[in-house]
Order: structure tokens, then C-alpha cells, then sequence
């Protein structure tokens, strides 16, 4: 777990991780923009496999936003498009948050990096070209302001994958009349992860190679919310083939996605679905070292 520097973008932070920790293969969780800070949860090797819950994952966030001056990008690395007169009290900011609480609509910013055609929108905003969006269906699962001092405003924010802060920011701006950016932006939660259990690079860098691995999580830590199955070895070798199995009695909490271990040596085997009859279906397997 990774807590990311301002200034730096997601890929560059994974790329300096995974030289660190001399890692053949690995890949980040959820992508932050190069301003933000905050948790980035990084897998290397067989832990890549099992990334797609954490991208799929809720987030938290703490952010600062500025009201009445708007950007082209939203954020403070935009030019500055309009700047208005801040005429707002708490009650009526309250007032508008409760409206982006739930279920809400959000169209994708042009600088991010959403594909269109093959090629990221900000390269199409760079080029000051404008593609048109959909609107998205994203979940807000609680938005609460922390502090409003003038035109500053700060908050935290827990929602469903694939929210964008900067819209979010933008809209409610938008709502009370005067427009908003942000300022800071930092992510506090992953899931279950909470950015207080993440290294910074400066941490990292200090430790040594063996330091570094021993901080790294198993890979089970990322499927501790399933049900785990411990499998006789010749259930394991079979499910290590990619063969289907007939469980009986069925696992406790089936039918689930499950994660497999083999009995004797409590090694993780990968994730599997078991349906009501008892049939367990291999998912993602870890790689069989010879």
C-alpha cells in the first residue's frame, strides 16, 4: 500500500515501486491524478490477479475545494475559465450536498483518461478538441462537509468506483450558483485499506530490499471478505488443473465466490465460484512454481 506523493501520476509511482522493490510484474488499483495524494494499493506478481476487486471497490477521499472560480480542468492545474462573487452560508451548502447524496449522474471530465476512439480524453482536451460524454451512474455513499471559511471548502467523501471528485466539486459549484475547482485532493480508503497503513516512497526508499518485500501484504489479504474453502490434496491438484469439483457437504455461506486454499499446507490455490449445487468453478488460479 502505497501512499502517493503529490506531483507524481499513478504509473510514475508504480514504475518507482516496482524498481524498488525489483518486481517483474505489477499494477496499481485506481488511478490518481498526478495533484492528488493519498492510497494507492500496488500488486506484483500472482496479487495482479486479484486487483479487479480493489478497482472495483468503494472509495474515501478528503478534499478542498475553492467556490466561485472554475478551471478547465477542475482542479487547480487548469487555466482559470471564470471567477465569481461567494455568497454562500452553511445551511445553504448543507442543503445542496444532501442533492448529491445517493444515486447521481455525473458526466466524465475531459482530462481524464477514459478512452475514446483508442486514445485518452485529455489528449482530445489537450488539442482543444471536445468529445461528448454520457452521463454515468455513480453512487455518493456519504459526502460531508468538514469546514467552510469563505470561499474554502473542505470535505470527505465515500463513493462508488469510477466517481470523479472533480465533478462532483464542479457540480455542487455549479448548483449554488458560483462555480467550484479543487484544490487538494487526497484518497483515504480503498475498500477495507486505509491510507494509514501505507509506506511512502520516502519510507520505502530508506528500507532495504528485504525490508521492503517483508512490508508487502500476502496475496490473500486483498479476498479476506470471502469465505475461504481448504481443499484435500487431491481436490487441490485437481482444482490447480482447472477442473471443475463436486463439493459435499456444501461450504458454509454457498453459494459463493470462494477463496481456495489446499488443507495440508494452507497454501492459497485462488478464488472459485461454488453454485447451490455444490459445483465448484475454478476463477483465478496462482501459478504452480516447479
Amino acid at each position: 500500500m502505497l501512499d502517493k506523493p503529490a506531483g507524481w501520476s499513478s504509473n510514475d509511482a508504480l514504475s518507482k515501486v516496482k524498481g524498488l522493490l525489483a518486481a517483474r510484474k505489477a499494477g496499481h488499483t485506481g488511478t490518481l491524478d498526478p495533484f492528488a495524494t493519498g492510497l494507492l494499493p500496488i500488486c506484483f506478481g500472482e496479487a495482479t490477479k486479484f486487483s479487479a476487486d480493489l478497482l472495483e471497490a468503494d472509495k474515501g477521499y478528503e478534499a478542498t475545494a475553492r467556490l466561485g472560480v472554475t478551471t478547465t480542468t477542475g482542479d487547480i492545474e487548469g487555466e482559470v475559465v471564470a471567477v465569481n462573487a461567494v455568497n454562500v452560508s452553511r445551511e445553504q451548502l448543507d442543503g445542496v450536498v444532501t442533492q448529491f447524496c445517493g444515486s447521481i449522474e455525473q458526466v466524465p471530465p475531459m482530462y481524464s483518461a477514459l478512452k475514446h476512439g483508442g486514445r485518452a480524453l485529455y489528449e482530445y482536451a489537450r488539442a482543444g478538441q471536445e468529445v461528448v460524454r454520457l452521463a454515468r451512474q455513480v453512487r455518493i455513499e456519504a459526502l460531508q462537509t468538514l469546514s467552510l471559511e469563505g470561499d474554502i471548502w473542505c470535505f470527505r467523501v465515500r463513493c462508488s468506483k469510477g466517481t470523479y471528485i472533480r465533478t462532483l466539486a464542479e457540480d455542487i459549484g455549479l448548483a449554488l450558483g458560483c462555480g467550484a475547482h479543487l484544490l487538494g485532493l487526497r484518497r483515504t480508503q480503498v475498500a477495507q485499506w486505509s491510507v494509514t497503513q501505507a509506506l511512502t516512497l520516502d519510507r520505502l526508499q530508506a528500507m532495504t530490499l528485504e525490508q521492503r518485500r517483508l512490508a508487502c501484504l500476502p496475496v490473500d489479504a486483498l479476498l479476506q471478505t470471502l469465505p475461504a474453502l481448504h481443499l484435500s490434496d487431491a481436490d487441490a491438484a485437481r482444482f490447480c488443473h482447472g477442473q471443475r469439483l463436486k463439493l459435499s457437504p456444501l461450504p458454509a455461506g454457498a453459494p459463493a465466490r470462494l477463496r481456495v486454499y489446499q488443507a495440508s499446507d494452507a497454501r492459497l490455490l485462488g478464488t472459485a465460484q461454488c453454485d447451490e449445487t455444490g459445483r465448484l468453478q475454478p476463477e483465478r488460479l496462482i501459478a504452480v512454481k516447479n
